[in-house]
């Protein structure tokens, strides 16, 4: 049985397109070929199936003079691309196949691909899934993001504490990109602003250059492609100074594309510091600025009437790390080109719209005036120029982008965007109601909501081989890009042998994450055993901590009264720790070490283990969400924006424990409340919750579990060498807990036991599983990037004209 169908280029001709490229691009013979070079061979073979789409593409797109969507984003968490470009090309049969007449092993070729260090968690694989439904929908689309060249870190662990190293993928060559040297523009910081005729003049005193870097990103059946196109920095006056070089100062010549290349180098420097906030604004401005300018000559080469800009020009800012580009582009408009100064900022404000992630005030990023005027003089007054009209424009309102010292970038987005949309419905109706809710009163129809979705093509087509074959099998291909066809699994879930392949599915793909953990972490598990995962960015308001107290309480229950029937349960944590997120840092090693004590533990490890998997990336997600039984959704309600990991663990049959937070509330209506294990505080008990002094104690009191486990940290059962080692975390949840663990334990418990229970049974517990398969459908990205064409961006399709 194939995945999918195949595409009309043989076998044959596939191996020697890779053979050819192995001779005449890597200059290899076969018999010392290594896997690296079968790997790139074979990528270099899909990659020129990928290019005839994408220039077709190209070529479509400026003979329509089509509107094109420009998706500006600090992060593009890609992953690997060599499988995502055979799945999407449908040359999977003919790649296997060639690659084992060469004497091959195909998956071993796949697995030596490094992911892309380009993002951290769900922003970046957002990103990443609304390009490719872009592809897939023929919609011309840009995406623009920075070419990390080591990302955010790789992460291990050392004495079950998080170590940081850089994350090296760019030392092999990379693929699947393009450099364009004559893509190349100067990006300045700091100087001085003057006026000349009439004219304001900004000087900068140090500029960079941005070279880009494309790649093609392939829709499904290759019938379409965009560019993903990354900016790399390199110093203006050339790689480095031949005069110091000359006179022997070797360091000091390189010391210009040195900090040139700063910029570029990694994902979210640490801005605890002034040079780490520093560095952060320039890479944001970076990418913004390149972006634009790169935009506007693309729209130069088409158009000679800039009054066309707004019909022709979608910019989609994802999060406010890109919100510089309002005043960028007004700048820009009124600085270069001469349009006055409230007709640029109208016309900025209708290519503008923004997405709004995040109701953490302190996510919502603000840069110090002072700061920000030192790097970006101009673009200060222009801040305040844009408060000026605004407030014009609107006289019963005092809102501002610039106040208390600050430059508010959420303010300034929301300033400067025609559309601000929310990722979940819950959580565009909480923007509208607090981080926004002034702007709301003033632009009531501004706010509207774009629910995330996933790309089925990654998320179950390729990553879940097993699952997708049965769903193929039993209604066809065409769920692929129509995922709401997954209903029509529905009416044979009831039928005992589909479910028993349903089923069947699951345990193979549990089994081999078994095996492959034991392989590469020495951590052996019974895959029969529940798989209860949680993997995304380590953060408070995500509560990993409450993952892991519960598992502490359950393992004390297990202890004292080790012969009951217990539901054997093997807890899954991944993610990373922002490197100056102390208190993050320490729940990781905290979670370490209750997993060294469990899984020692004879009495109770053969029913409960914990185990956290290092350098959580793609492509372990890949591996770890096919296996999951149990997906763990457990943000304090009125937190998490929306999520995205949710939606691939129910698309592939694991059940959800959560709150009413986020999509979660979207996904718990779609699959059926009798199929999500619901917990914990809606978002306005919560603010109530808050309200009372000593919520936390009153809830340890009340709860005897509760305090046992506290005091089992405290008291250092899972740090004897250090008791106090964990005081931080203690003393936070019994005192402020401002994320209200304490509050949500006691029937987070309650609703783990019921999963317990629910587990028993296999044959209810898969077809509740398949019902989550069968009913996810609506979380599909092609349907969020289909609102946003309609809703937002006014952009067509062009796959099919």
């Amino acid at each position: 049985m194939n995945m999918v169908s195949r595409n009309t280029i043989t076998t044959d001709d596939f191996r020697a397109a890779i053979l050819r490229h192995l001779t005449y691009e890597l200059g290899k013979d076969a018999s010392h070929a290594a896997v690296e070079d079968w790997r790139m061979a074979l990528s270099f073979a899909v990659r020129d199936q990928i290019v005839d789409s994408w220039f077709a593409a190209t070529r479509k797109t400026y003979d329509a003079g089509a509107k094109r969507v420009y998706y500006l984003s600090m992060e593009f968490l890609i992953g690997r691309l060599l499988k995502d470009g055979i799945i999407n090309l449908r040359l999977l049969d003919q790649a296997r196949e060639a690659m084992q007449a060469l004497g091959q092993d195909f998956d071993t070729v796949l697995a030596d691909e490094p992911d892309a260090a380009l993002g951290n968690g769900g922003l970046g694989r957002l990103a990443a899934c609304f390009l490719e439904s872009l592809s897939t929908l023929g919609c011309p689309a840009y995406g623009y993001g920075i070419r990390y060249e080591h990302g955010l870190f790789r992460q291990s662990f050392v004495d079950g504490r998080q170590m940081e190293a850089p994350e090296t993928w760019l030392l092999q060559r990379h693929p699947w990109e393009f450099e364009r040297p004559e893509s190349r523009y100067r990006i300045g910081f700091g100087g001085e602003v003057s006026t000349k005729a009439g004219k304001t003049i900004w000087t900068p005193a140090d500029s960079v250059d941005a070279e880009a870097y494309d790649t093609p990103v392939i829709g499904w059946q290759g019938r379409w492609a965009n560019t993903l196109r990354l900016w790399s920095a390199v110093a203006s006056d050339g790689p480095f100074d031949l005069d110091s070089f000359n006179r022997g100062d070797f360091a000091g010549a390189a010391r210009p594309e040195a900090l040139a290349r700063t910029i570029s180098r990694v994902l979210y420097p640490d801005d605890t510091t002034e040079q780490g906030k520093e560095l952060r604004l320039k890479q944001e401005y970076f990418l913004t600025s390149a972006a634009l300018k790169d935009i506007l000559r693309r729209f130069d080469s088409e158009h000679d009437d800039i009054g066309k800009l707004p019909g022709k020009v979608a910019i989609q800012l994802n999060d406010t790390h890109p919100a510089i580009a309002g005043p960028e582009l007004v700048r820009i408009l009124h600085d270069e080109r001469g349009l006055p100064f409230e007709e640029a900022m109208k016309m900025a404000q209708a290519c503008l719209s923004y997405t709004n992630h995040t109701l953490l005030p302190e996510a919502l990023e603000s840069w110090p005036e002072g700061l920000f005027g030192k790097l970006l003089p101009r673009h200060l007054q222009i801040v305040d120029r844009i408060d000026d009209a605004h407030a014009k424009a609107n006289p019963s309102r005092t809102l501002s982008a610039r106040s208390d010292h600050q430059v508010k970038m959420g303010e300034l987005s929301f300033i400067m965007a025609h559309k601000v949309n929310g990722v979940s419905a819950l959580h565009t109706e909480l923007m509208k109601t607090t981080v926004f809710s002034e702007f709301h009163r003033l632009h009531p129809d501004r706010i509207i909501n774009q629910t995330n979705g996933v790309t089925p093509r990654r998320w179950l087509l390729s990553c879940n081989p097993r699952l997708s074959g049965l769903i193929t099998d039993t209604i066809g291909e065409g769920w692929v890009d129509d995922l709401e066809q997954l209903k029509g699994i529905e009416p044979h879930i009831s039928d005992a042998g589909w479910l028993e392949r349903y089923a069947a599915a699951k345990r193979d793909n549990k089994a081999d994450l078994a095996n492959w953990m034991a392989k590469t972490t020495g951590v052996k598990v019974d895959p029969a055993m529940m798989f209860d995962v949680q993997i995304k960015r380590l953060h408070e308001y995500k509560r990993q901590h409450l993952n892991i107290l519960e598992a502490i309480a359950h393992w004390q229950e297990i202890k004292a009264n080790p012969s009951a029937d217990w539901t054997p349960r093997l807890k899954i944590f991944a993610g990373k720790a922002a490197p100056g997120y102390f208190f993050a840092k320490d729940i990781i090693r905290l979670i370490n070490d209750v997993a060294k004590v469990l899984n020692a533990d004879t009495d109770t490890r053969d029913v409960l283990q914990v185990a956290f998997l290092p350098n959580y990336n793609v492509t372990l997600a890949e591996r770890l969400i096919p296996a999951a039984d149990l997906s763990e959704q457990i943000s304090t309600a009125g937190k998490e924006a929306s999520g995205t990991g949710n939606m691939k663990f129910a698309l592939n049959g694991a059940l959800t424990v959560g709150t009413l937070d986020g999509a979660n509330v979207e996904i718990r209506d779609h699959v059926g409340a009798d199929n999500f294990f619901l917990f914990g505080m809606t978002a306005d008990k919560v603010e109530e919750r808050r309200l009372i002094p000593d919520h936390a104690a009153q809830a340890i009191a009340a709860d005897p579990r509760l305090g046992a486990a506290l005091k089992a940290i405290r008291d250092g059962v899972f740090s004897p060498d250090e008791p106090g080692r964990y005081h931080n975390i203690t003393d936070n949840l019994t005192g402020p807990d401002y994320f209200l663990v304490a509050s949500d334990f006691t029937d987070y418990y309650r609703a783990q036991r019921e999963v317990d229970a629910a587990f028993k049974d296999k044959t209810h517990w898969m077809t509740m599983a398949a019902l989550n398969t069968a009913r996810s459908g609506w979380f599909s990205s092609d349907r969020t990037i289909t609102d946003y064409m309609s809703q937002i961006w006014d952009a067509k399709s062009l796959r099919d004209s």
